[in-house]
């Protein structure tokens, strides 16, 4: 993968960040994107410190131009993109029905319509190339119903459905398209959903009250874990692979 280069969404925290690391330690250039400026700073301050060509790029995906702005601003210094990983996503719990439309819209923004603009910005750059590939970090919850996260699971759902599609159009190019679907990790985005010390206890065991299933490795993932997942489909051991969706959940989702 040396000498490629990457743009990667949502790179400031979690997984995006350990994507971000992941590929730089692997030769890539890496244009790292996300809305949080001061955390995106410190993050690329880090990667670069340890040897890695990770550059930041404040922006918001869930505003096309300035995403069109960053793929852009990314190819002209970089070089031509080789990578997209759509790793921004945001999580807003409540019930379904007490939900707020600002709590829905602002969750398919970011995780339905900024994979929308991210990929079709890059995409458009690939198909004349023919060449590329384009992973989207989703969610096993997009395959399995879960109580309070309903705008999270449609919005990932959407998501997948949407990189599958685009996937099977842009095929013929020889651009692939794969979505990487994470479980319970250990990210600030999961530690966020609990209340007190049996958070990690009831994720890793299951709840039944929440008619969820535990964790059958008995332990939450990394976000290296998704990282080697994401690093995997995009480089040329997966050059067969379009259109799949990778579950790294440690079987919480009974490989659904």
């Amino acid at each position: 993968m040396d000498n490629r280069v990457a743009l990667v969404t949502g790179a400031a925290s979690g997984i995006g960040t350990a994507v971000a690391r992941a590929l730089g330690e692997r030769g890539v250039a890496v244009g790292a994107m996300d809305s949080d400026i001061v955390r995106l700073r410190e993050v690329v301050e880090k990667l670069t410190a340890d040897g890695l060509r990770v550059v930041a790029y404040p922006a918001d995906v869930t505003c096309s131009t300035q995403v069109e702005s960053v793929v852009d601003a990314v190819e002209q210094q970089l070089g031509e993109l080789d990578f997209l990983v759509n790793s921004a996503g945001i999580l807003r719990l409540g019930e379904a029905r007490s939900s707020s439309d600002d709590d829905w819209r602002e969750t398919f923004a970011v995780n339905a319509t900024g994979v929308f603009h991210t990929s079709r910005a890059v995409a458009n750059r690939m198909v004349p190339r023919a060449r590329g590939a384009i992973v989207t970090v989703a969610s096993n919850a997009a395959n399995v119903p879960r109580t309070q996260m309903a705008a999270y699971t449609a919005s990932k759902a959407a998501a997948m459905m949407f990189t599958k599609s685009l996937g099977l159009e842009i095929a013929r190019y020889g651009i692939r398209c794969n979505v990487v679907a994470p479980g319970s990790t250990d990210t600030p985005m999961l530690s966020s959903m609990w209340h007190d010390e049996t958070g990690p206890k009831d994720t890793i065991e299951g709840k039944p009250t929440a008619y969820r299933v535990g964790i059958p490795l008995g332990k939450l993932a990394n976000p290296a874990d998704v990282a080697d997942a994401v690093v995997f489909l995009l480089s040329d051991n997966a050059r067969h692979i379009t259109l799949h969706d990778l579950t790294v959940d440690g079987g919480a989702g009974l490989g659904r």
